[in-house]
């Protein structure tokens, strides 16, 4: 066993090389970035991607146990997601839902549908048009966190907006 535990390391390091593609730090194979490196269209520092939408703008939201109302630093986060989505009309949105895993499967996708569909709802209201906003619910199915503390619980207890680009084209 322990031959074959070496051989399978050997294998796994040959394939990890072979895969490296270093073409990419040539300065005749480079994409463009645009300027300094991390600061290029697609990177968090660019306002118009989904990087700086996730990580600047916020694209979660959390929720009290049993609640889908919304408090005021999911709305303000989601008033800075609709400033966003009115800016970056090429993207649309799907909205997850999630819930703890306390409860019964039933009763957390039907949470995680009344949170999505709060945070879309707050959207629209801002001028996010609905064509734009799908809502799915994954219930206690997809946890970011798997433990049984109430920190775990709070951070599962969310609504994301997943950003789809291309709208038009």
């Amino acid at each position: 066993m322990n031959l074959l535990s070496k051989i399978s390391m050997a294998v796994a390091l040959v394939a990890m090389t072979a895969c490296t593609n270093n073409s990419a730090l040539d300065d005749t194979n480079s994409v463009n970035l645009g300027g300094s490196a991390g600061a290029g269209a697609g990177s968090a520092a660019d306002p118009s991607s989904p990087a700086y939408f996730q990580q600047a703008v916020g694209d979660r939201v959390l929720f009290e146990v049993d609640q889908s109302t919304l408090n005021d630093a999911a709305r303000a986060t989601l008033l800075a997601q609709a400033n966003w989505l009115l800016e970056n009309t090429d993207f649309s949105a799907t909205i997850e839902g999630h819930a703890d895993e306390q409860g019964t499967r039933e009763y957390n996708l039907a949470l995680g549908a009344r949170r999505a569909n709060a945070a879309r709802e707050f959207l629209i209201s801002r001028g996010v048009a609905g064509s734009r906003l799908k809502v799915v619910s994954y219930g206690k199915e997809r946890p970011i966190e798997i433990c049984s503390e109430e920190a775990c619980y709070a951070n599962n207890r969310r609504a994301v907006t997943v950003l789809a680009g291309g709208l038009t084209g």
